[in-house]
């Protein structure tokens, strides 16, 4: 078991994959209370991308981040992580891949309220134990505009600040991608806007690759492309999406699974 461990490349080598799902399931409980969270999903994300996943509640769509992200195991299939094959790890190499690979954003923030801006930033490079990049993190401070609040605890900054604050923590480490779960769930427009914004410029500016669980039509509009699930299956995806596309594609989704439900109800009365 090493961080060196990998999958081969796609057959038509056309795709440089930051992270991979390959025939990913997930069950909870077992017999007729058994939940399939996602019934065997593969798809890969692309380096330098900003991608948005998307689908109904129940969709499966936060359990596949969880299982990119090394947070959660699947119950079969592989995960793939900037080339590592995350099922080959053991915990000691884990935490390292979550660490100095993985980056995430989440929507409650989960900032230390008695740590600093600046505190909160480095933590994952303290923990590590890692040297501070100082002109990457300079680089970083500029482009969340943060450089007068790093002395700042979180209570001390509005709510778009602190999801600032945690958007430069998970980039603090260059990580080969970066997991935001509805970062903007909490937010206000204005406040949301801020953070897509600066999400979609890790991607342009700094080649960051970025995969993102969001209900928002605007906020998956700020991505390259979005993957839409429903009962824990891709169904659909789109590039290049705009809000009108992207409520166009949620639209079809919702009208299917009610035709769905339909028909199953009137089976059950038959």
């Amino acid at each position: 078991m090493t961080l060196d461990a990998t999958i081969p490349a796609p057959a038509d080598g056309t795709l440089d994959a930051a992270a991979r799902a390959v025939d990913l399931r997930k069950s909870y409980g077992s017999g007729d209370s058994e939940v399939r969270a996602l019934d065997g999903v593969t798809v890969d994300f692309e380096r330098g991308a900003f991608t948005a996943i998307m689908g109904p509640s129940g969709s499966g769509k936060s359990t596949l981040m969880h299982m990119l992200a090394a947070l959660d195991t699947p119950s079969s299939g592989r995960v793939v992580v900037d080339g590592t094959e995350v099922g080959t790890l053991n915990d000691k190499a884990l935490t390292a891949l979550r660490r100095e690979r993985i980056g995430f954003v989440f929507q409650a923030f989960n900032l230390i309220p008695t740590l600093t801006a600046k505190e909160n930033i480095l933590l994952p490079l303290d923990l590590a134990g890692s040297k501070v990049d100082k002109e990457w993190f300079d680089t970083v401070i500029a482009a969340v505009g943060l450089a007068d609040r790093l002395g700042h605890r979180p209570a001390q900054m509005s709510g778009g600040q602190q999801q600032r604050v945690a958007c430069a923590r998970a980039l603090a480490s260059r990580p080969a991608i970066v997991f935001a779960d509805e970062p903007t769930g909490n937010l206000d427009s204005t406040s949301g806007a801020e953070v897509l914004s600066f999400l979609r410029r890790t991607v342009d500016d700094f080649g960051q690759t970025v995969v993102m669980v969001t209900h928002d039509a605007v906020a998956a509009s700020y991505c390259d492309r979005v993957v839409f699930l429903a009962d824990g299956r891709i169904v659909d995806e789109l590039h290049q999406p705009t809000r009108e596309t992207i409520l166009e594609h949620m639209t079809a989704l919702q009208d299917a699974a009610l035709a769905k439900a339909a028909t199953a109800t009137a089976g059950q009365a038959d």
